[in-house]
């Protein structure tokens, strides 16, 4: 696997939002190696207070390096994340290709529906664009990635192992972000990723 070109990414201030913001926030990203101990565990208190999860405390031990980063604050609170790694989907017919896959976004509840979360993304979207030939998530929540551009995969969907294809029929909500470098998709196609320790999508 290619290692993804490292960057250095100056904070961005947003303040023009379609979602009522009532402070500007500056959004900023960096690697898992750049992170230093508060923010990590900032990271991890975030993500457990958005999705009640337990098992985020876990996240660098999943994930201990080439993982990027995107962070926005509100004044200097950590008010949201994601995180893109590299993967590989191939749609049938395609070669493999470089994905920026997003995990891990989450949003203060009390923050939420304001568009934070939608501005991180947006800005997410704009810097993996060069490095990576399409992105992909896995949600129960396609309607709003929807409104960012994103769409629901319909086809079968299928993880790539040693011994071959591994079926994951009853996957739902894996959903694409077409980059600059995306080719023509057929989203009723069968759509495989690489197999990693415990997961497929």
């Amino acid at each position: 696997m290619r290692a993804v070109r490292r960057k250095f990414h100056k904070p961005n201030i947003i303040t023009g939002c379609r979602y009522p913001m009532t402070e500007s926030i500056s959004i900023t990203s960096a690697w898992t190696e750049d992170l230093n101990a508060a923010t990590r565990a900032s990271i991890i208190q975030l993500c457990i207070a958005a999705h009640q999860e337990e098992d985020f405390k876990y996240l660098f031990s999943y994930v201990p390096s080439g993982g990027l980063h995107f962070l926005a604050y509100r004044d200097e609170q950590l008010v949201c994340h994601a995180m893109v790694t590299a993967r590989w989907l191939q749609p049938k017919g395609q070669p493999i290709l470089k994905t920026a896959y997003v995990d891990a976004v989450a949003t203060l509840p009390a923050y939420q529906g304001h568009g934070y979360g939608s501005a991180l993304l947006r800005q997410l979207a704009r810097e993996v664009d060069d490095d990576y030939a399409i992105a992909c998530l896995e949600t129960e929540r396609p309607s709003f990635y929807e409104r960012l551009g994103w769409e629901v995969w319909r086809g079968p969907l299928a993880g790539r192992s040693e011994s071959g294809l591994i079926p994951t029929p009853h996957q739902t909500g894996v959903m694409i972000l077409r980059l600059a470098q995306t080719p023509a998709l057929d989203l009723d196609q069968e759509l495989t990723i690489e197999c990693q320790a415990g997961r497929i999508w």
